[in-house]
């Protein structure tokens, strides 16, 4: 990959961070553990490569925690996903907190198999989690290789002081 440089989300790539969320997660809103993020409004790090948008990746810190809420990298196995993660976890940890989570679904095993690459691991495994979430918004009912979204996976990287 040409140059690529991990920069702090700023208000002049909104309209690309809209576009983005809306084209890959359908909607700004995305739901979590029975709970909608705004993704557009939260904080993030964007991925340059030779000046221009190649992915993303919003946060939300609460107390001593920190969520992944979304991450997406429109290069595969290049390694802006890792690159995205890592900008988040130095931003958790300078930030006081001690844990970084997130929920992927049943259906993503490619995401499954990422984060445990990266030293997540499985914190929780939400049966029928996904329920409380399409109750705030719509979610299809099949996903990736036709597998029924069912399930929330919550993953974690815990770290001591």
């Amino acid at each position: 990959m040409s140059s690529l440089v991990i920069s702090k989300l700023t208000d002049r790539y909104h309209s690309w961070v809209v576009k983005l969320l809306t084209e890959y997660w359908g909607s700004t809103e995305i739901a979590t553990r029975g709970r909608i993020h705004n993704a557009d409004r939260l904080p993030g790090f964007i991925a340059l490569i030779n000046n221009k948008p190649g992915g993303l990746v919003t946060y939300n810190i609460d107390d001593n925690q920190c969520e992944i809420v979304t991450l997406n990298s429109l290069f595969e196995k290049k390694g802006i996903g890792s690159a995205l993660v890592d900008s988040v976890r130095n931003e958790a940890y300078s930030n006081g907190c001690k844990r970084l989570w997130l929920i992927t679904t049943n259906d993503n095993t490619h995401a499954f198999k990422f984060y445990q690459k990266l030293g997540f691991r499985v914190a929780a495994y939400h049966i029928n989690g996904i329920e409380k979430s399409r109750k705030l918004k719509p979610i299809p009912y099949i996903g990736i290789n036709g597998i029924a979204i069912r399930d929330e996976i919550e993953l974690e990287m815990v770290w001591e002081e």
